[in-house]
């Protein structure tokens, strides 16, 4: 499948370094402006980009900044395009409020802009940017744009709080509620919540390779940790942390490894309340209510 689209480019004026590209979703040539761009610390011109195949890895920065919109875009999922060496095609950038900089010009751009009545902001120095600032994916709610990095995949019908967070290659398969943290690689099936603080080991966090997914109708319970796949209609309580390793007593009364019930369905993951000791218990019905639909009709 070959995918050609027309970008706009941001570039340092001194080195030539690509600093960004913009992709419009309708494919037209149109254009961008920015202090930084006002006082020439910066150039921009368009390009078009072309992708042989998604499953090749990227031969360029702007290459590389349209596997990510098309993620952000929902046009492929998480997993289903090559990133390969992703992290040495972008440069790391100053994003800031009269446009992205080489960090250090970031001094540079406050003197020369001094007289245009702007307090200058730097929202992050990352080689990723925010997505909003690049996508604005469908019927979806975001309560702080700053943890929602391009490269994120939210599905129509998700709502991310204010302390949620999902990284590139990584987000939800439909109507979610993500007050957690989604990790690189890792998708969330539909109608399943990440509770507050809970945290979902993805490829870059510890997981090597490993991809972890929960699937639909699923809680991972405030402040638990996850480091297997869940299956469909599952429960992991709060405060739990459950990585591979952990020993489990199953329903039949076996100790395993955690890694053994990946994916399973109808199973609720708890501490037991006197030994402390990690339990899987069989759900023959739903335990918590599931997503309020009306919280999750983002039109």
């Amino acid at each position: 499948m070959t995918i050609k689209r027309l970008g706009h480019r941001y570039i340092d004026s001194e080195s030539g370094v690509t600093l960004d590209t913009w992709f419009s979703r309708s494919n037209e040539a149109i254009p961008r402006s920015c202090l930084a761009q006002k006082v020439g610390l910066i150039n921009s011109d368009f390009i078009e980009v072309e992708i042989e195949s998604i499953d090749d890895a990227p031969k360029s920065t702007e290459e590389a900044y349209l596997r990510l919109h098309l993620l952000s875009e929902c046009a492929v999922k998480p997993n289903e395009i090559n990133l390969e060496g992703v992290f040495g095609l972008l440069n790391n950038v100053a994003w800031t409020s009269a446009g992205p900089v080489l960090p250090s010009k970031v001094d540079a751009l406050r003197g020369l802009i001094a007289e245009e009545n702007h307090q200058l902001n730097v929202t992050s120095i990352d080689k990723f940017p925010r997505m909003t600032d690049y996508v604005i994916p469908e019927g979806v709610r975001i309560g702080n744009a700053d943890r929602i990095r391009l490269g994120a995949h939210l599905a129509s019908g998700t709502t991310v709080m204010h302390e949620g967070f999902v990284n590139f290659n990584a987000g939800t398969l439909g109507d979610s509620m993500v007050e957690g943290r989604i990790s690189a690689g890792v998708l969330v099936g539909k109608n399943s919540d990440i509770g507050g603080g809970a945290s979902i080991m993805g490829t870059l966090s510890g997981g090597g390779k490993q991809v972890i997914s929960i699937g639909e109708k699923s809680l991972l319970g405030a402040n638990a940790g996850l480091g297997i796949s869940l299956g469909s209609e599952c429960i992991v309580e709060s405060g739990l942390y459950l990585t591979a390793g952990s020993k489990v007593k199953t329903p039949d009364g076996e100790i395993v490894s955690a890694r053994e019930l990946s994916g399973q369905s109808g199973l609720l993951y708890r501490r037991h309340s006197q030994t402390g000791a990690i339990e899987a218990i069989v759900i023959k019905k739903a335990l918590w209510g599931g997503l309020n639909a009306d919280l999750h009709s983002n039109d």
